[in-house]
């Protein structure tokens, strides 16, 4: 059992947790994920873990309410009890001095950008960051991206906030201007196809992480697999973080709709 902290309302549909979990606060690295259960029934639910504190044995979850196990989890409040909260899980992302590094978020996928965004900071980095939604309220964690950025980009598409139009226009702004020696991106699957085919237009190496098709969080079940380089791999296992140059998103975006 894992007592809940504290939480925070980001918009109608995400939520911050934070909740106690001492081991895992001092194990995880970024690109990490947990599995979470709320209910001796519940469905397991794969959440990447957004942020944590070694000294208050917490860690930091961002759940997106889409399905009713999700809505149970959300519906805590701070003192209630998670049922299991299993990790880190996943390989943590390969982290180092790459020179530039353009991280681009969009909606909830910039609660797990937000760690490799420190910790390529943190190896020396110099870090853009781009962060994407449809309006402003579905911007998050701007503030916390904003302390380990050195430069940060809005875009939104109804243009309520930042500048208006899609992730990709601040993405190339960026691309246009300096040089650009890494790109990591997190966000719904069509945002990655897109920025994964212009970085390589302008080749620019670049890691898509996919942890929205994770299920078991084990490669048991076999959801999570997706082509990568012509090759069948498996997300929760030997990702969730691969080339994207190398990702079959039209294949992936077939299943997850499916799923759906």
């Amino acid at each position: 059992m894992n007592k809940i902290v504290s939480k925070e309302q980001f918009s109608a549909n995400v939520t911050k947790l934070v909740v106690e979990a001492p081991l895992i606060a001092k194990a995880r690295r970024a690109g990490h994920f947990v599995i979470v259960r709320c209910g001796e029934k519940g469905e397991r639910i794969p959440l990447t873990i957004a942020d944590s504190d070694v000294q208050q044995g917490t860690i930091t979850l961002v759940i997106q309410a889409v399905g009713e196990s999700t809505k149970k989890i959300v519906a805590l409040e701070p003192g209630d009890y998670l049922t299991d909260v299993v990790g880190p899980l996943g390989q943590a992302t390969h982290i180092q001095n790459y020179g530039t590094v353009l991280c681009c978020g969009g909606g909830v996928g910039v609660a797990p950008l937000l760690p490799i965004i420190r910790a390529m900071k943190a190896a020396g980095n110099r870090v853009v960051s781009v962060l994407a939604g449809r309006s402003k309220d579905l911007i998050i964690l701007e503030k916390e991206v904003r302390e380990s950025s050195d430069d940060v980009i809005i875009m939104t598409d109804d243009g309520s906030y930042g500048k208006q139009g899609l992730v990709t226009a601040g993405v190339e702004e960026v691309i246009k201007r300096e040089k650009v020696d890494y790109c990591v991106t997190i966000g719904p699957a069509i945002m990655m196809k897109f920025v994964a085919k212009l970085t390589k237009q302008y080749e620019v190496p670049t890691e898509a992480s996919l942890n929205a098709i994770m299920v078991d969080g084990t490669g048991m079940c076999g959801a999570c697999r997706v082509t990568v380089g012509g090759k069948t791999r498996f997300v929760c296992v030997e990702g969730p973080e691969f080339d994207a140059h190398q990702i079959d998103f039209d294949e992936l975006m077939m299943r997850l709709k499916g799923a759906q």
